[in-house]
């Protein structure tokens, strides 16, 4: 009798997600807002943008994939 292996295999899936970036005296915020509570900072955008990655796996890990799509628009506002 053979025995069978059975092989796991780990499919990677890229996704792009977006993330937001506010620039402050202390550094610099950002967050996923297609993943909510999903934020993170840095002294310095790439730092920030590090750490949004870190968080953006925690959170699939945690919680999975969102169920649900954020949709992204970008508008202009003309104030006085």
């Amino acid at each position: 009798m053979t025995a069978l292996r059975a092989t796991l295999t780990l499919v990677r899936v890229k996704r792009k997600f977006h993330a937001t970036l506010l620039e402050h005296e202390e550094g610099v915020s950002v967050s996923c807002p297609e993943l909510p509570g999903c934020h993170s900072q840095g002294a310095s955008v790439e730092e920030a943008l590090e750490n949004i990655e870190d968080a953006i796996r925690g959170y699939i890990d945690l919680y999975g994939d969102p169920e649900t799509r954020c949709e992204i628009r970008e508008m202009e506002v003309v104030t006085a």
